[in-house]
């Protein structure tokens, strides 16, 4: 599957000059469409209102208060846009990129007032209250040198060929949004036109000098699910701006992630949804796996205690191929899920389960329960249990666990691995807004692809 290319001129961008973003439209080109052509005229009402000011904040500075009541609030948050995920990622990979956190407050604000480059804010200056808005973003080069050697993989199935950019380019992505598999920008949706508006000025508005005086080559925000709202209303933002400062915008289909929908069904109404030869071939590996030993599945009630064996287990599964080879980045990468395991803790939304089959284990996964979804985020199982399918078998038993539970949706997270759609799964897309500072954003040739 490749990836479409979307520019604003279908429909959201404006000529230089022009405050009416639909005037970019050429009669000859494509029918604007209707809902990015709401956000573009939203988008250049902001930037004529100027609400919201934007201002860079080291992460640390940010008040968990505020980001928390702001998740809340957030139209299509997730387990990976909480404080613990950001967090951990921080703790585990910060040598990989530089924090680039903005958060939004009412222009007439004091802290808002200040010169940007004034003074390096605190968590004191900041009046958690006051913030209407938090911008999670990083900066690092699109590939930076040590990125091969330090390589892990957290899925493995790229679903699209991707826009290739410049390696040394200096690029601004979603914080942490590497090991995501969702991104957002965390608000009220119905101060989105202002957020996104507030936080594209800043970027015009010149480098975090903090971080040198070289500006960003370009935006690359990855991880933006279709059904967002921030999504609309961030191309819409850019494209009102790329009119005024000679950049280039374009969107395109990154992933997509296979989500099943069950909407409180218990585990025999499930079954009846599969098909006929789908629904006789799963009961036949239960049976075989029953045959074979009591089975067991369990949550582990802290998952910081069964981080080391879902390690060894994904270990067992992926080797080098997985998350945690024993390299440096294995190394990170265990450094960042036990961060998150301690700091979630029990009763967090990070989940970690073990199926055993005659008192031995055969399976473990890691997942995120918010009370609506379960995101499946990675898994391991024993190549000597392979004779009973534990792959199978464990992703039926952790359903069947959030069956009882009263889980509405069950997410396979990235990748279009044949698999997650045996289980029910449909499509879900996430998309990727590309900025760069005048240069032609060419599609991707088939073929090529970026596993990130």
């Amino acid at each position: 599957m490749t990836s479409s290319i979307a520019p604003c001129a279908e429909g959201a961008a404006a000529p230089a000059g022009a405050l009416d973003p639909l005037a970019a439209s050429s009669p000859a080109g494509p029918t604007p469409d209707p809902g990015r052509a709401a956000a573009a005229r939203l988008a250049a009402d902001a930037f004529e209102r100027r609400r919201l000011v934007a201002r860079r904040v080291p992460f640390d500075a940010i008040p968990r208060g505020a980001w928390d009541r702001l998740l809340a609030v957030t139209a299509c948050a997730t387990p990976f846009n909480r404080w613990q995920f950001h967090r951990a990622w921080w703790d585990g990979y910060g040598e990989a990129a530089h924090e680039d956190y903005m958060v939004c407050l009412e222009a007439g604000a004091a802290f808002a007032r200040m010169a940007p480059d004034s003074e390096r804010p605190t968590a004191a200056l900041l009046d958690p209250g006051a913030i209407v808005a938090i911008a999670p973003l990083m900066h690092r080069h699109e590939v930076e040198p040590d990125d091969a050697i330090l390589h892990t993989a957290i899925r493995h199935a790229p679903t699209t060929a991707q826009t290739a950019l410049p390696g040394r380019a200096k690029a601004i992505f979603f914080a942490a949004s590497y090991h995501a598999d969702y991104a957002t920008l965390l608000c009220d949706p119905a101060d989105l036109p202002d957020v996104a508006a507030a936080v594209v000025a800043t970027l015009a508005a010149g480098p975090d000098l903090s971080h040198g005086s070289d500006d960003w080559d370009v935006v690359d925000l990855r991880r933006l699910r279709a059904d967002d709202p921030a999504l609309p209303a961030l191309e819409a933002a850019f494209c009102v701006a790329a009119a005024r400062h000679g950049w280039e915008v374009s969107r395109e289909l990154e992933e997509v992630c296979p989500v099943l929908e069950v909407d409180h069904w218990d585990w025999e109404t499930y079954l009846q949804t599969l098909s006929t030869k789908d629904r006789h071939e799963l009961r036949r590996k239960l049976r075989r796996a029953e045959a074979a030993g009591e089975v067991e599945f369990e949550e582990i009630h802290d998952p910081a205690s069964g981080v080391d064996e879902f390690v060894a287990m994904h270990q067992a599964r992926w080797g080098d191929d997985g998350l945690f080879p024993d390299t440096e980045g294995g190394a990170r990468s265990r450094r960042f899920f036990r961060r998150l395991a301690e700091l979630e803790g029990p009763g967090g939304t990070l989940r970690i389960g073990r199926l055993r089959v005659g008192g031995k284990p055969v399976f473990m996964c890691a997942g995120f329960h918010d009370g609506n979804a379960v995101y499946y985020y990675n898994a391991g199982s024993d190549p000597e249990a392979r004779a009973l399918s534990p792959g199978v078998i464990g992703v039926a038993w952790y359903l069947q666990h959030g069956l009882a539970e009263g889980t509405r949706v069950f997410d396979f997270l990235r990748g279009n691995e044949g698999y997650k759609y045996t289980w029910g799964a449909v499509d879900r897309s996430i998309h990727r807004l590309i900025v760069t500072r005048g240069a032609p954003i060419h599609p991707p040739a088939e073929g090529r692809t970026d596993t990130r």
